[in-house]
């Protein structure tokens, strides 16, 4: 079966197209284009403008790259949350108008749960716990009733951020350093050089909370009283001992031997190096996800709209839509 996957959550109008079986999931094309910004962060209509400008374009790419024609793809699965607003619906027009026009059936999906269901595939993971974290979302999360193959099990979050996701976090320091967007990528790079300084350490249970840590790094760099390396360096630190505090605890708590990194986070190195120190001290395996599908992008969005083409909800968008209500 040949899906075509439209993702349209945040900054990146994607479009992916699969050849997909129940137990593999071959990437014929992963197309996209992402807004950026030299001095600001993301501004829902300007992204929505973006999206509709590029949309035509990322499509026909995606189609000559895969080499298909339109008798060829047998449906359209779309990003129907959560996300801004007027990105989603800007994703949402352009699907509804090409299943239309090409009379192929229309599949919403869970942007989140798309993350995790690529993960597992790509990885050929049994029954993980994942980590989900990207630039709204930090959360450990579990899937019940895996061992039923006919069926997708009920997400299950373990743990999560009781403010902002650990990407938006980075991003916001990125800002104020006027490291344009996305900051991320550049903070990592910038930590390469920097030492350890102790900012603040806040996990509540199986939760985290990262605004003190923003919080505090802003006030030192703009007292002058830390280095922006030094900043860089334990800021990422901190956050990513803080969440794989609450991973470890959830692989203990559910006895799993398998752990996922997922989300555009995940392409961080640094993260990865020490998730693979803690699963190995553990005698688990750790999964991060390649380059090209650490972020937000098409494909993930096709897979999870075949496992979810007979059983999906009847909705247009919902920015709000929790990986725990799939």
């Amino acid at each position: 079966m040949i899906i075509l996957g439209i993702e349209s959550t945040a900054h990146t109008f994607g479009i992916g197209i699969i050849k997909a079986s129940q137990n593999a999931c071959q990437i014929l094309t992963n197309c996209k284009d992402s807004y950026s910004s030299s001095d600001i962060g993301m501004i829902p209509g300007d992204i929505a403008i973006h999206h509709k400008k590029v949309a035509t374009d990322v499509l026909k790419r995606a189609l000559s790259e895969a080499k298909l024609s339109w008798e060829q793809i047998d449906s359209i699965a779309y990003s129907a949350g959560p996300g801004l607003d007027p990105a989603l619906w800007a994703g949402f027009n352009f699907a509804k108008d090409l299943a239309n026009k090409q009379n192929k059936q229309l599949i919403p999906v869970n942007h989140c749960t798309a993350h995790l269901s690529i993960g597992k595939i790509i990885n050929h993971a049994k029954d993980p716990v994942y980590l989900y974290v990207s630039g709204v979302n930090t959360q450990v999360i579990v899937q019940q009733g895996v061992k039923n193959k006919n069926k997708q099990g009920k997400y299950k979050i373990l743990g999560e951020t009781l403010d902002l996701g650990m990407g938006n976090m980075l991003d916001k320091f990125a800002r104020t350093l006027k490291l344009g967007f996305p900051g991320g990528p550049k903070i990592e790079k910038i930590a390469k050089l920097g030492s350890f300084i102790k900012l603040p350490y806040t996990v509540k249970g199986m939760d985290v909370n990262f605004s003190g840590l923003l919080t505090k790094c802003t006030q030192l760099f703009e007292r002058k009283q830390a280095s922006t390396k030094d900043l860089c360096f334990s800021l990422q630190e901190h956050a990513f001992a803080m969440t794989i505090e609450i991973a470890e605890r959830a692989m203990a708590h559910t006895q799993k031997d398998e752990l996922i990194l997922v989300g555009g986070v995940g392409a961080n190195k640094r993260f990865c190096e020490m998730l693979e120190t803690m699963c190995k001290e553990r005698g688990a395996t750790f999964y991060n996800v390649p380059m090209s599908l650490a972020g937000d992008q098409g494909a993930m969005i096709a897979w999870e709209g075949f496992l979810r083409k007979d059983n999906y909800p009847k909705m247009e968008v919902d920015p709000h839509w929790r990986t725990d209500e799939v």
